[in-house]
């Protein structure tokens, strides 16, 4: 009998530390707006990989803190397509966003990036150089509609 409660709690153990495991690499996001469209619709909900700055590539879906969030006690989180990440030249479209030239390279621990939507997006066009420190991670799938309406967030 000792045996079979050994073996219990040992499988618990494990089972724990695998959820914990997960839960510091992966998250889940719910898409809130409609600046992703059509690649992701409002109610969407995301698996998001943990990733810092240096592990994105340009075309990632990223999620990023708001930088024209108004509650700074509140984590805000945004999602947009990563354009420009360090080394790789700034787009024509966001040179004067950045105040650099078009073509010059993206300096090292930023990013800009836009949405999928850009006439109903507030990205980089906007707010020059995210910093890498900003980046959460990398979208790396889509899981289905979330449980929550518009009306609860």
């Amino acid at each position: 009998m000792t045996g079979i409660v050994v073996s219990v709690a040992t499988t618990l153990a494990g089972a724990a530390a695998l959820v914990a495991w997960l839960r510091r690499r992966f998250v889940v996001i719910d898409v809130d707006g409609r600046s992703m469209q059509p690649t992701l619709h409002e109610g969407d909900r995301v698996l998001v990989r943990r990733r810092p700055l240096q592990h994105i590539r340009t075309g990632d879906i990223v999620i990023v803190q708001n930088p024209g969030r108004r509650n700074l006690a509140e984590q805000d989180w945004v999602i947009k397509r990563a354009v420009a990440v360090p080394g790789d030249p700034v787009p024509a479209s966001m040179a004067a966003a950045v105040t650099s030239a078009a073509g010059s390279p993206v300096p090292d621990g930023r990013l800009l990036v836009l949405g999928d939507n850009p006439s109903h997006s507030a990205d980089s066009r906007q707010h020059g150089y995210l910093s890498g420190d900003s980046v959460l991670g990398v979208v790396v799938r889509r899981m289905g509609r979330g449980t929550r309406t518009a009306a609860q967030r």
